[in-house]
């Protein structure tokens, strides 16, 4: 009878500001969540023809130096001239990363701070850990939280106001 040999997971590779970043593909939890927020992000953006909605793995150009690939992309119909067969090049309205063990701190400073250098209005992180989503907004060229929210809170987003309390897409 033939052994069965454990495949590797795969890696997920990012351009920060020049610097590449290998971080370990999500984990299931984290995929349920992202599941989740795009299935209501879809809903209540794209099939309401106020944009379009795209989940990882697509690329997203903020700069020549610089390509990420977040979990959740929202380009409003303003902006739809950025999206290209191959990638997005330029500031989505909206980017949202799912922390993970293995990407929490990569996620939240280098890639927040590229985000808030092109012009990405609004930033939401999600920690599917704490139950939380926090919404920062661009505000002067720097991120300011509107604060984490949980549980039954909505979330006070400018740019996809979503009708349905955070607990029904931020457990894992």
């Amino acid at each position: 009878m033939p052994t069965m040999r454990r495949c590797q997971r795969t890696n997920l590779y990012e351009v920060v500001a020049g610097v590449l970043y290998t971080t370990p593909a999500p984990e299931l939890g984290h995929q349920s969540v992202s599941v989740r927020m795009v299935t209501f992000l879809v809903t209540h953006i794209q099939f309401a023809g106020l944009g379009r909605v795209f989940a990882a793995p697509t690329d997203v150009e903020l700069a020549p130096d610089t390509v990420v690939q977040p979990d959740i992309v929202v380009i409003l119909n303003a902006n739809l001239g950025i999206i290209t067969r191959s990638r997005i090049i330029g500031a989505p309205d909206l980017s949202v990363e799912i922390l993970s063990p293995g990407t929490a701190g990569h996620g939240r400073r280098e890639k927040q701070d590229a985000y808030a250098r092109a012009g990405v209005r609004e930033y939401w992180v999600v920690d599917p850990a704490a139950q939380t989503v926090e919404v920062l907004v661009l505000e002067h060229g720097a991120y300011r939280s509107r604060g984490a929210f949980r549980g039954k809170a909505r979330l006070p987003s400018q740019t996809a106001p979503l009708p349905v309390p955070v607990e029904r897409f931020c457990q894992e």
